[in-house]
């Protein structure tokens, strides 16, 4: 049997819970000690979906597999990034989603390093905390700050964030990225203020197994459209898969991040 067909399989996923206090809860991206969350983990099953790709949609389920083999075949430094994979992710985003205008504010590179210990800007590893990329507040912010001219006349049609993730260098077996149906999440589930997600035996989660480096995933962090039929955000992690083949090689991967407008 192709290990990349597997069924499913199990993860240990790392959910929040508020402080204890009563304070509002926080945490520093480039010093993973300094939070003041509560971290509730738990143990459910992954259901790998490679196949049936096609049944969980960017407007449904809050994220989407494609095939795009890219035209980028090195991603050592940002300035290659920025040069190479910016203008081609843009074109993809746009014909994927039929948006109008794409801006790109912000990309991570993230390399799986057991042995490092140290977190910051230029040493990102998967993120294993349950969460949603972006706040209502702070996705709004992110149109002032980037396009601040624009922003006002931008913001009277539908916008979005989306992220645009791949691996590279090889199939990802390592620490895949892991989402939850959002069909299975109530509005209860994330804490105010930050979007970290609370645990709830509800939740569905998927994964694709062996993602190659010609498969992306577009998952959604917000959306200004209100229609009981389109979901607004998604909560994903990274997280350990016991079945993953024994020498698999270290997970190494890009986000993107997009301002995504209907105009």
């Amino acid at each position: 049997m192709d290990l990349k067909y597997e069924p499913s399989t199990t993860g240990v996923f790392h959910y929040y819970l508020p402080p204890l206090d009563g304070s509002r809860p926080y945490k520093n991206i480039n010093d993973r000690n300094d939070k003041n969350y509560i971290r509730d983990t738990h143990e459910v099953v992954v259901e790998n979906i490679r196949g049936n790709e096609s049944e969980f949609t960017l407007n449904v389920s809050g994220f989407q597999y494609y095939t795009h083999n890219s035209r980028c075949k090195s991603f050592n430094t940002d300035a290659e990034v920025r040069e190479n994979y910016y203008p081609e992710s843009i074109d993809v985003i746009k014909r994927l989603t039929g948006a109008s205008k794409v801006i790109l504010f912000d990309h991570t590179i993230r390399r799986h390093r057991p042995e490092d210990h140290e977190e910051s800007p230029e040493k990102r590893q998967p993120v294993v905390n349950v969460h949603v990329d972006q706040t209502p507040d702070s996705a709004v912010a992110r149109v002032y700050r980037h396009i601040p001219e624009e922003a006002d006349q931008l913001l009277k049609h539908r916008f979005q964030i989306l992220n645009l993730w791949r691996p590279i260098s090889h199939d990802t077996f390592d620490f895949p990225l892991g989402f939850i149906d959002t069909r299975t999440m109530n509005n209860s589930d994330l804490m105010p203020m930050t979007y970290g997600v609370k645990y709830n035996p509800a939740h569905k989660w998927i994964y694709l197994r062996g993602m190659a480096t010609d498969e992306i995933v577009l998952f959604k962090c917000y959306d200004t459209l209100q229609d009981n039929n389109i979901c607004t955000f998604n909560a994903h992690s990274a997280f350990v898969d016991p079945s993953a083949p024994r020498d698999s090689p270290l997970r190494e991967s890009i986000e993107l991040r997009a301002l995504v407008f209907y105009v």
